[in-house]
């Protein structure tokens, strides 16, 4: 195991200046801060405390890494985790990732700092660099909501393959021939699975695939914007869009919106994800609700299993979204 020793050699620094990095008890310059922490990085050190609390049994403590404003169910997902760690005697120590892969490797950091037991995490978009130390270590670690088949870590997360094929059966039952898709981040699983049940749903209801009617590759408002943009570019444009997460629904909504459409009339829209704003709009929006209280504990579960037992094969859980029907995709409630 990695010593600080070895951290202030490689880093060419005082082990008490590896000290002040690690805790933040001085202000050190940033120059010699990004060498130490350089040095952190590629010798996996987590610390002597943090050793010392997995061999005598831990601290009782999760840490939770995640965005604390992307996060659209942010408190409702804190409220579930806390609850099921609270019930099995652990105490939740939070951390705000900012949803870029520094913050959330200071967050990590942080919370391996606090000698926490184990981590759940809401990876950032685009970078599987923490994924991967987390993998490489011996920190117990479970992603939440978010999942991703390229890392083996245990994870939970919705359902995604049938509940977008049933979102293009609902829009082709309604009447709908050229639906256009827009996908999220590449690397997350969950883009994957939506685009395969994009793909199945089309075939379900006989519908030809056209690459041209899928967009994407974000997860951001803008984002949404800017590939529903695209998407009404092209030669026999979609009546229909559904969107891979809450925020791109937003970008989406707008841009429909910008063109002048009657969205529920001359356009539907069906999304991922939940959100306040989904019932407050006219027409509503018409989603797959995720079960964010059983992601919140189901999270839990699974980081008390692998704390209980390192060495168990990695587990992953998707749980089916619900249907929640508003006039957005322009059909009747009970069609």
């Amino acid at each position: 195991m990695a010593t600080m020793q070895d951290v202030a050699r490689i880093a060419g620094v005082s082990i008490s200046t590896v000290s002040h990095v690690v805790n933040e008890t001085r202000a050190v310059a940033e120059s010699t801060r990004v060498r130490v922490l350089a040095a952190i990085e590629s010798t996996g050190y987590t610390g002597n405390a943090i050793a010392r609390s997995l061999v005598t049994g831990g601290t009782k403590s999760i840490g939770v890494a995640m965005s604390l404003l992307a996060n659209p169910h942010l408190a409702q997902l804190i409220h579930a985790i806390e609850a099921e760690a609270t019930a099995a005697g652990y105490t939740v120590l939070i951390g705000d990732t900012l949803d870029t892969s520094d913050g959330e490797r200071d967050a990590v950091r942080r919370l391996q700092a606090r000698r926490v037991d184990g981590v759940l995490l809401t990876p950032v978009p685009g970078d599987t660099a923490t994924l991967d130390a987390l993998a490489r270590s011996n920190i117990p670690a479970v992603l939440v909501d978010r999942v991703s088949h390229r890392v083996k870590l245990d994870q939970v997360g919705p359902e995604n393959i049938q509940s977008t094929s049933a979102l293009v059966s609902h829009l082709a039952g309604a009447g709908h021939r050229r639906i256009g898709f827009i996908s999220g981040v590449d690397w997350v699983g969950a883009s994957e699975e939506r685009t395969l049940g994009y793909r199945l749903g089309l075939g379900r209801a006989g519908l030809r695939w056209d690459s041209n009617l899928v967009a994407g590759g974000g997860a951001t408002h803008e984002d949404g914007v800017l590939a529903l943009r695209r998407l009404l570019t092209v030669p026999e444009r979609p009546t229909a869009v559904i969107t891979g997460n809450g925020a791109m629904t937003g970008g989406a909504y707008r841009e429909a919106r910008a063109h002048g459409m009657r969205i529920g009339h001359d356009f539907a829209i069906a999304g991922h994800d939940e959100v306040e704003w989904a019932e407050l709009v006219e027409p509503g929006i018409t989603t797959m609700a995720h079960p964010v209280d059983e992601i919140g504990r189901t999270a839990v579960r699974l980081l008390l299993a692998r704390i209980a037992d390192p060495e168990r094969e990695p587990e992953t859980v998707l749980l089916p979204p619900t249907l929640v029907h508003r006039g957005s995709c322009g059909c009747h409630a009970d069609g």
